[in-house]
């Protein structure tokens, strides 16, 4: 069972990445990775950037310092934008509308979403009534197009679904876990996973994500879950395909705070991959350490947006 159902740190996060890479897609080629002030500093390098959201341009609720300026910057440069984030808990409208408080100019063709891969899936694979999991009270309307119920902890209706989506963890409990394992085992059925993240950094340290959950379900029951969003590629392909289609993809680059995630998805998909270390899952952390041992490394390391 995780160490925690609310927040955890940094070095059990890491080591549970690490326990897990056999279900990551593999590193790829050992990249050189070069040093930069900035975005500013290797803009001529790219075309178009995919960003990650947390620890990229916002913690928690508050913008990363410098960042809607940056990307205005690079947008008048003629640069493409767009956000690639693995926040499944709300529908994408409700993610633009927090970026745009925070001070960006997104439009929503510039947002993708894990929530809206795993949708886009669901509805070219076979019909099924399907168990979501989400914090009670949210908003589902981009789910109407599925059969589906909200799981809160009846047992019986957990038996009654023919697969789960995982989309949300906040408010999620040992009671929930133990239920969904329990069901799993009883009949296996296809356990997509929203948000592969196993941690989130926010304000006060890191909260715990569905992909912690997913990986302990499928260590407990040797059960293979299926995972929407970074590191895989069904997310960089939904992201790459809103790109105009000359952009080779030597010249987008991948900017994220975590090497697991945003760097191994970016690096496996075939792109540049940046990677922003102050404000995210490296906070704090001796990142050439890091990176020593998880022998994931970007194209280049910046300290700052």
């Amino acid at each position: 069972m995780p160490a925690g159902f609310k927040t955890t740190d940094y070095h059990t996060a890491f080591a549970r990445y690490e326990a897990v890479r056999h279900r990551l897609p593999e590193a790829g080629t050992p990249r050189v990775t070069h040093r930069a002030a900035n975005l500013a500093e290797i803009a001529d390098h790219f075309d178009a950037l995919l960003l990650d959201a947390f620890g990229v341009l916002n913690i928690g609720e508050a913008p990363v310092p410098g960042a809607p300026e940056r990307l205005a910057e690079l947008r008048s440069l003629g640069k493409e934008l767009r956000v690639l984030t693995n926040a499944a808990s709300v529908p994408v409208q409700d993610l633009l509308a927090k970026y745009h408080r925070l001070g960006f100019d997104f439009t929503l063709e510039e947002v993708v979403s894990s929530r809206q891969v795993l949708i886009a899936a669901a509805a070219k694979a076979p019909a099924r009534h399907w168990g979501v999991i989400l914090p009670e009270g949210s908003d589902t309307d981009d789910l109407a197009d599925l059969d589906h119920r909200l799981l809160t902890t009846d047992p019986a209706d957990y038996d009654a679904v023919e697969g789960f989506l995982f989309l949300g963890s906040k408010g999620w409990s040992p009671e929930h876990q133990e239920i969904l394992t329990k069901s799993l085992a009883k009949a296996p059925r296809p356990f997509w996973i929203g948000n592969p993240d196993l941690v989130a950094p926010r304000e006060t340290g890191f909260s715990v994500e569905p992909g912690f959950f997913a990986h302990d379900i499928a260590d407990s029951l040797a059960i293979a879950p299926t995972f929407f969003g970074k590191p895989f590629d069904n997310a960089f392909d939904m992201a790459l395909a809103t790109l105009p289609p000359e952009i080779p993809r030597n010249r987008v680059f991948m900017v994220g705070d975590s090497p697991h995630t945003d760097i191994l998805g970016g690096n496996a998909a075939g792109l540049k991959s940046v990677l922003l270390t102050p404000y995210g899952f490296l906070t704090g952390q001796d990142v050439e350490q890091v990176l020593d041992q998880c022998e994931i490394r970007p194209d280049y390391q910046l300290a700052a947006i």
